[in-house]
C-alpha cells in the first residue's frame, strides 16, 4: 500500500516519461506538482529505497516495472472516476479533474473492476485519454491533431491534449466536444488556424492553438 503523495508522484514521472527514453527531470515533476525540486529529491530518494524508480543525481528519473504498474492503476481509476462522474452524476468535463484526483486514491482493487463493469467497461475517459484495462493494458488512441490535417478532411474529435478547466469552458462555449465531426474548410497558411463546418451545419473559426489541443481521427 502506498501513500497518496507517492501515488502521485508516480503517476506524474510516469506521464513525464511517457514520450521519451531521457526519464522525468526533477525540474519537470516539481513544476507538475506544484512544489520544491528540493523536496522531489527527497520523495524519489524514498521511492529508489522502495524499489519504484531507479533514481541517478543529475540524471532522469525511470520507473521500474513495479513503479509503473502502480501507477498505471492510478492512472486507471482516476480515468474510470472520471467517466463515473460525467456519464453517471452529470458533472461537466472540466469539473471533473480535481475530484478524481482526490478518488484515485481508492485502494480496493475490487472495487476499481466493479466501477469498471458497471460504467460498460469505457476504453476512454471524458476527455479522449485511454483507460487500461484491468489487465492494465491500454487501447490504442490517435496522437493526430486536427493541426495535421489536410483541407477538406472529415474528422472526428475524439480527445484533448490540454485538459485544463480554461480549455475545456472555452470547447464548452463553442459547443464543441467529443463525437463532434469537423469538416475543414479553410487552412490559413499564416498561422495555421482553421474555418471548419461542424456535424454538416454551423461554421465555426478555430485558431492554431485550439487546432493542436484536439485529438482527430479521419473519418
Amino acid at each position: 500500500m502506498y501513500t497518496f503523495t507517492e501515488e502521485n508522484y508516480l503517476k506524474a514521472i510516469y506521464h513525464l516519461s511517457e514520450n521519451t527514453k531521457k526519464g522525468a527531470a526533477t525540474n519537470a515533476i516539481a513544476e507538475r506538482l506544484n512544489t520544491k525540486a528540493a523536496s522531489v529529491t527527497d520523495m524519489l530518494k524514498k521511492l529508489s529505497d522502495k524499489k519504484l524508480l531507479v533514481y541517478k543525481k543529475y540524471q532522469g528519473v525511470n520507473l521500474t516495472d513495479l513503479g509503473k504498474t502502480v501507477a498505471i492503476k492510478t492512472v486507471r481509476k482516476h480515468r474510470l472516476w472520471e467517466v463515473f462522474l460525467v456519464n453517471k452524476l452529470e458533472f461537466g468535463w472540466e469539473e471533473v479533474h480535481e475530484i478524481a484526483e482526490q478518488l484515485e486514491h481508492i485502494q480496493s482493487t475490487k472495487l476499481t473492476d466493479k466501477l469498471d463493469e458497471f460504467l460498460a467497461f469505457p476504453k476512454y475517459d471524458p476527455h479522449g485519454d485511454p483507460i487500461p484495462n484491468k489487465d492494465l493494458v491500454f487501447p490504442n488512441r490517435t496522437d493526430q491533431t486536427l493541426t495535421e490535417c489536410s483541407l477538406n478532411d472529415i474528422v472526428i474529435v475524439k480527445g484533448v491534449k490540454d485538459t485544463s478547466a480554461d480549455f475545456l469552458n472555452y470547447l464548452k462555449k463553442l459547443n464543441l466536444g467529443l463525437g463532434e465531426e469537423l469538416e475543414i474548410l479553410e487552412k490559413e497558411d499564416y498561422d495555421n488556424s482553421m474555418k471548419v463546418k461542424i456535424n454538416g451545419g454551423s461554421l465555426l473559426n478555430l485558431s492554431h492553438q485550439v487546432c493542436a489541443n484536439l485529438f482527430v481521427i479521419t473519418k
